[in-house]
């Protein structure tokens, strides 16, 4: 039985796919091909690119008019620095490479002379010259991986392909393609005795273009999972497939690690006699969250660096962008955790809806894990919970604990946002969710609480130095999000990060207050 895959290439024996060659356009590949030009495939990891790549080698090899080789260069990512130990890394993965896809047994010795005449630093430009002379059809070189080497050695590699490029294609590969998750304009290469940046750009002025791999569409989506149903008889329900592209928008590795989940984790969802509902999907969705599954997890590491917090940090506390730099804009573009809305080159926002909950819960785990233990007393004797008592626990806990906790987030300008979903998490811990909205320029975050049959929205503003009372603001913006969900009440929470302020434990209180529209709005300064 084939199944929903996360880990590696597509094995059509064995996993539900979608053709790899019909995921890009093939005939401007191809063109690109015949008419000898170099050029990168980038998408953000877990994507389909390796499918692609290697899908492209059989589609050429079968074709008969070059000779393709695919190889993986990740390998070399440990030399760091150290050229010639990468160098023997990547021409040791094209010979293995060659032997495995063209049965070509001769790339070693080639290699052993070409370091002997030139040196790590002219080693795979000799090979690739004498494998080219000797080939009996051009030969296309597919290169995965390449943004995994850095510094002097990835400066190597891309100098020497370009000191070859005049040579093709009797003397050097017709085709190189790089691929990695990254753009070649995002290549950062420091030479280690010059202590400054050289753009790929500047190392690899041949490259022709920059072609993106994209995530599936909403047919695509169902396309996929419906490949299931016709493996299984097991069908998805309209609402079901629905959400599944809700929440992934077409992220390959979400679409499937979804599905996987729901049809073959899950007991209910193992029962082929049962569809596949959205609330099943749902549930699929929290366990990976809770779970920190791989990919989530290095999407939160992420989180860590300094030019990915320069564009999240403000995204998530509803502030411009108007001074942070373009590349590191760009950046998390190629990394998938951001996409550009709208047609063209719209505003940034989250990838899709499990990436907007991911980055928030993720920096919240810091202050959730110097939570001190705190007793549910926001329950209602039925086990139902009263937001009352949840109001009035927050207050006693912001009282005694914020100040401290604040100092454990690890993003300032949001750090009381995150203290109050590490408090809140404690509370859905017992069976609830917590949904998030934000936006750049938005200045404020929305949560929702769903807690059995109770519905909690909440709107979070920050009082800046410099700034007016966002009261007002905060009310007619909660308005509309209520509006939104339905319902009558919510909580206005104003957090005061202005200068001079008397401490946390003496300015925290409520009060009751009235929205434009009418709504009962429970007002917490803190």
């Amino acid at each position: 039985m084939r199944f929903f895959t996360t880990e590696g290439p597509i094995r059509v024996e064995d996993h539900y796919f979608l053709p790899p060659l019909q995921r890009w356009d093939l005939e401007e590949v191809l063109m690109l091909i015949d008419r000898k030009k170099y050029f990168l495939l980038h998408a953000p990891r877990q994507t389909g690119k390796t499918s692609c790549l290697l899908a492209l080698k059989e589609h050429l090899n079968r074709e008969g008019r070059y000779q393709a080789v695919y190889a993986n260069l990740e390998p070399a990512q440990t030399a760091r620095e150290d050229v010639a130990r990468a160098m023997r890394t990547i021409c040791g993965m094209i010979e293995g490479a060659a032997r495995r896809d063209l049965g070509d047994e001769r790339l070693h010795d080639w290699t052993e002379s070409a370091w002997a005449a030139r040196g790590h630093d002219g080693v795979l430009n000799g090979l690739l010259e004498t494998w080219s002379q000797q080939s009996e059809r051009p030969i296309v070189l597919l290169l995965d991986e390449v943004d995994a080497l850095v510094g002097d050695t990835l400066l190597s590699l891309l100098r020497q392909l370009r000191a070859g490029y005049p040579q093709r294609p009797a003397g050097f590969p017709q085709t190189v393609i790089l691929c990695g998750v990254r753009d070649l304009r995002d290549y950062r290469i420091h030479a280690s005795s010059e202590h400054e940046p050289i753009t790929g750009g500047s190392a690899f002025n041949i490259k022709a273009e920059s072609l993106r791999l994209g995530d599936f569409n909403a047919d695509e989506v169902r396309t996929l999972l419906l490949e299931h149903t016709r493996e299984t008889g097991q069908p998805f329900t309209p609402e079901a497939l629905d959400r599944v592209w809700e929440l992934t928008q077409g992220q390959p590795w979400l679409v499937n690690a979804l599905a996987y989940r729901a049809c073959f984790k899950r007991r209910e969802g193992r029962d082929r006699t049962r569809p596949i509902t959205l609330e099943l999907i749902d549930r699929a969705k929290e366990d990976m969250i809770i779970e920190r599954v791989t990919h989530l997890d290095q999407l939160a590491h992420k989180l860590q660096e300094p030019r990915v917090r320069r564009v999240i940090e403000p995204m998530l506390a509803g502030l411009s962008m108007d001074e942070v730099p373009e590349a590191d804009r760009d950046y998390l573009v190629d990394l998938g955790l951001l996409r550009r809305s709208g047609a063209g080159a719209g505003g940034l926002v989250v990838a899709n809806p499990i990436y907007r909950e991911v980055l928030p819960r993720a920096l919240a785990s810091g202050p959730q894990d110097t939570l001190p233990t705190i007793t549910p007393n926001w329950l209602a004797p039925d086990g139902s919970l009263d937001p009352e008592r949840l109001l009035d626990a927050f207050l006693a806990f912001w009282r005694q604990h914020g100040e401290p906790l604040l100092k454990s987030a690890p993003y300032h300008e949001i750090a009381p946002h995150l203290v109050l979903m590490a408090f809140l998490h404690r509370v859905i811990n017992g069976g609830g969710t917590l949904e998030r909205e934000y936006a750049i320029g938005s200045g404020r975050m929305d949560l929702c609480l769903r807690y059995g049959a109770v519905t909690l929205a909440m709107e979070l503003k920050v009082w800046r130095d410099g700034k007016p009372d966002p009261l007002a603001e905060g009310l007619d913006q909660l308005d509309r999000y209520l509006g939104g969900l339905g319902l009558d009440q919510g909580w206005l929470i104003v957090f005061d990060r202005r200068a001079g302020q008397p401490p946390i434990r003496e300015r925290t209180g409520s009060a009751e207050a009235t929205s434009p529209q009418g709504r009962r709005i429970r007002l917490v300064r803190a």
